[in-house]
C-alpha cells in the first residue's frame, strides 16, 4: 500500500464545500456517498445564484440584453463540455436532465428508428437500471432481443465472451465506463473497438467516470457517451449526450415543442439542426451555466492528481477494512475507481448504514439500483462507500473505527 500523499491542496479542496463543515448527530459530517451523489462547489453555488440574482432570462428566443447574457453564459457550457470531454465539435453536445434522460433519448429516439426484431442489443452485467431498463423497454418496442455480457467473481467483464456475442446481428452495446456499485473501471476502448468491427453503434455510461478520469470521446471512438453534472460537484437536474454528428443527425428528435424547430405549420414540420433538434423547452439554464463551474473546478486540480489522490484513499481504506472482522468485499477488480462495496458478517448492510449515520458518516446501502449485479453474487446488497476529492485518511480512520466498534456491538 502506498504511504505517499499526492500532492494536492486538501485544505483549498475542502474549502470549496462548506456543507462538509457541519455536524451531523453531533458528529463531524464524513461523507462517503458520492458515488448517488457528490458535493456541489462553492463556485458552482456561486454562479447559480448570479444567474438566477442576475441574468435570469429565458435562452434563444429574445434580443433584450438578459437574454443574450444568458444563451452567452448557456452556449459558453456546450463549449466547455465539448473540450472537457474533446468531442470533434460542440454540436455534438446536448443537454439533458442526466445520464437516465441521455440513455432513454438513445433507446427512444435512435432505437425508434435503427432497431428491428431480431436485431441485438448487449449490455454487461455490471449495468446501472438506468441502463438495462430503458433498453427491456425499446425491445419490447421493436422486438430485438436484450444480450448481457457476463463477469467473473471480481466483479470484471470477461472480454473474450463478450467478442463471442457481438455478431451482425448486434446493434448496440451500450456498458459503463465505472460500476457505480463496485467500482469497477471498464476496458471500454477495447469494447468499442470489438463492436466497431461489427458495425455496432455504442453507448458509454460515464456518470461514474466523469469526476475521476480524463474521458476523451475521440480516442474512446464511441457513438454516444453520457454523463450528469451532479457526479461532478455541479447541480442536480443537468446532464450531458454526447453523439457523433452522423449519428445524431440520422437520429430522429426524442420529444416535440419549442427550440427543436425550424418551422412549424399544421401540415408539417421542420426540425432544428443538432442539438437543439433535441432540446425541447426550456432546459435548466441555471444548472447548465453553473455546470461550467464545476468542469473548471475538476480541471483546475486535474485528472491525473484526481485519480492519484483518490486511489490513494482506496487502498489506505481497502488495507483498514481489510483488518476488521467478517469484512467482505464485494467487487476486487484489478482496476477500480474510489468505491468499496462490502459486507459485514451477522450485521444487515441496513443496520449499518443506520448505526454509521447516528456517528455523522454517511454511506449508501441497498441494490444500488444494480439488482441483477446483487443477484450474481447472490446478496440482496452491499454498504458502499465512495471517495471524492475532498475526502481524507483522517475521515477513513474515524469510518473504520466506528465500524470496529458495531462489529464488537454485534459479535
Amino acid at each position: 500500500m502506498s504511504t505517499v500523499t499526492t500532492a494536492i491542496d486538501i485544505k483549498k479542496i475542502r474549502s470549496q464545500f462548506p456543507i462538509l463543515d457541519q455536524e451531523v448527530n453531533g458528529k463531524p459530517l464524513i461523507y462517503f456517498d458520492n458515488a448517488a451523489s457528490s458535493q456541489t462547489a462553492k463556485s458552482v453555488v456561486d454562479a447559480l445564484v448570479n444567474f438566477y440574482e442576475k441574468d435570469h432570462a429565458n435562452i434563444h428566443r429574445g434580443i433584450h440584453t438578459l437574454a443574450e447574457r444568458s444563451t452567452k453564459a448557456f452556449e459558453e457550457t456546450r463549449e466547455r463540455v465539448h473540450q472537457f470531454i474533446n468531442s470533434a465539435e460542440a454540436d455534438e453536445i446536448i443537454f439533458t436532465k442526466g445520464t437516465t434522460e441521455s440513455i432513454n433519448l438513445v433507446a427512444q429516439a435512435w432505437g425508434s428508428k435503427f432497431l428491428k426484431s431480431g436485431d441485438e442489443i448487449l449490455i454487461s452485467h455490471l449495468e446501472h437500471h438506468s441502463n438495462i431498463v430503458p433498453w427491456q423497454l425499446a425491445a419490447e418496442r421493436t422486438g430485438a432481443i436484450i444480450k448481457v455480457i457476463p463477469i467473473n467473481e471480481k466483479g470484471e467483464i470477461l472480454i473474450e465472451e463478450y467478442k463471442k456475442l457481438l455478431s451482425t446481428k448486434t446493434k448496440l452495446v451500450a456498458v459503463n465506463y465505472i460500476s457505480n456499485s463496485l467500482g469497477t473501471i471498464n476496458p471500454v476502448k477495447e469494447i468499442i473497438a470489438e463492436a466497431i468491427k461489427v458495425n455496432a453503434t455504442t453507448l458509454i455510461d460515464a456518470a461514474q467516470a466523469a469526476p475521476h478520469i480524463k474521458i476523451d470521446v475521440q480516442e474512446l471512438n464511441c457513438d454516444f457517451l453520457a454523463l450528469s453534472s451532479h457526479k461532478m460537484y455541479g447541480p442536480t437536474g443537468v446532464g450531458v449526450l454526447y453523439g457523433r454528428r452522423e449519428v445524431l443527425e440520422a437520429t430522429p428528435p426524442y420529444q416535440g415543442g419549442g427550440e427543436m424547430i425550424k418551422d412549424v405549420s399544421f401540415s408539417g414540420t421542420t426540425f432544428n439542426d443538432i442539438p437543439y433538434k433535441f432540446e425541447a423547452g426550456t432546459p435548466n439554464i441555471g444548472g447548465v451555466i453553473a455546470f461550467k463551474s464545476a468542469m473548471d473546478f475538476i480541471d483546475e486540480i486535474g485528472h491525473e492528481a484526481i485519480q492519484a489522490y483518490e486511489h490513494e484513499l482506496l487502498e489506505y481504506a481497502t488495507d483498514r477494512l481489510n483488518q476488521i472482522p467478517g469484512f467482505t468485499p464485494i467487487g476486487t477488480a484489478e482496476n477500480k475507481a474510489s468505491v468499496i462495496s462490502f459486507l459485514i458478517d451477522n450485521v444487515h448492510p441496513y443496520d449499518l448504514g443506520q448505526l454509521l449515520d447516528v456517528k455523522g458518516i454517511a454511506v449508501r446501502t441497498g441494490h444500488h439500483c444494480t439488482q441483477p449485479l446483487m443477484d450474481f453474487f447472490e446478496i440482496d446488497g452491499t454498504v458502499r462507500a465512495s471517495f471524492a476529492v475532498y475526502n481524507t485518511k483522517e475521515e477513513i480512520d474515524v469510518f473504520c473505527e466506528s465500524l470496529q466498534k458495531i462489529v464488537e456491538r454485534f459479535s
